[in-house]
């Protein structure tokens, strides 16, 4: 008798080593299984994205690196990516005209967020991540969207958020510092994505070349841009890697100045990341506004 006991422990001590693991199996793929897929239309939304969400979230990222937002159209490969997404993230305000239509055809199952709110300051320049301060805003909404999507996890985001937005309080107060060193407090831009980052940081924009996402400009508008940057002694314009500078470089010319490269947008090289990026145009800036 004691034989046939002493043979049944073994199987009953696996069995219940087995069952034991059940649950943590469980958990294990329910992790996996409820991994938040968030499409995000352009680079900084994309790292917010992750910024926040960190192995909680798979993000995928619709512009091409290089690629302006304004002129960007969809796949239907990247279309069906947003309608199978848990979470679709774009800036809105006109910055992704295409995503207007993609929005009104995606079902319920997929938390749209967007930033239109926010810009209530320069109705003709969406760029708002361009100011820390207002990205802190957007943290705090993609935060909250994610703790919507996924409430288990909400401390997590929370967690995060408040970490990442640490970070871009010092970038703020890294920025102001250096910024409040330049001598030259004016620049020209190739088109109007720099109001907010300007107004944060007690610049002007002097002028902007192209008067509208992919508007060819007027000669009698490159003169006016011209005779400001001879009047205030500009010598420098500042292109963007999203567009063609042919135009900027020949009013360069025209002026004696150069033309260098700001990327509102990133996501490529050196600037991958959102505060790369920043610290990126701080240092081109630096160069000729020091």
């Amino acid at each position: 008798m004691h034989g046939v006991i002493n043979h049944i422990k073994p199987k009953l001590l696996m069995l219940v080593l087995t069952l034991s693991f059940i649950p943590l199996l469980a958990d294990t793929c329910s992790g996996l299984t409820h991994t938040l897929r968030v499409v995000a239309s352009i680079a900084p939304l994309a790292d917010f994205a992750r910024q926040v969400g960190k192995d909680r979230v798979a993000v995928t990222l619709l512009l091409p690196p290089g690629a302006s937002p304004h002129t960007y159209e969809p796949t239907p490969r990247t279309i069906t990516s947003i309608t199978k997404a848990d979470l679709f993230i774009t800036v809105g305000s006109g910055l992704e005209f295409w995503a207007d239509r993609l929005i009104t055809a995606l079902d319920d199952s997929v938390l749209v967020v967007t930033f239109t709110d926010m810009q209530n300051l320069f109705p003709d320049d969406p760029h708002i991540w361009l100011d820390p301060l207002i990205s802190i805003e957007m943290i705090h909404k993609i935060r909250d969207a994610f703790s919507k999507k996924d409430p288990e996890y909400a401390l997590f985001y929370r967690q995060q958020a408040a970490d990442f937005i640490k970070k871009l309080r010092s970038l703020d107060e890294e920025i102001a510092e250096r910024v409040g060193a330049f001598r030259t407090r004016s620049f020209v831009t190739f088109h109007n994505a720099w109001a907010f980052f300007a107004r944060r940081y007690d610049l002007r924009i002097a002028g902007v070349i192209e008067e509208g996402p992919g508007k060819e400009p007027t000669a009698r508008h490159l003169d006016h841009i011209l005779d400001k940057l001879k009047r205030m002694d500009i010598r420098v314009i500042f292109a963007e890697p999203q567009f063609n500078p042919r135009v900027a470089e020949a009013v360069a010319r025209e002026a004696g100045g150069t033309v260098l490269i700001l990327d509102p947008i990133g996501g490529q090289n050196e600037r991958v990341t959102y505060i790369d990026m920043m610290r990126y145009n701080l240092q081109v800036m630096e160069q000729v506004m020091k």
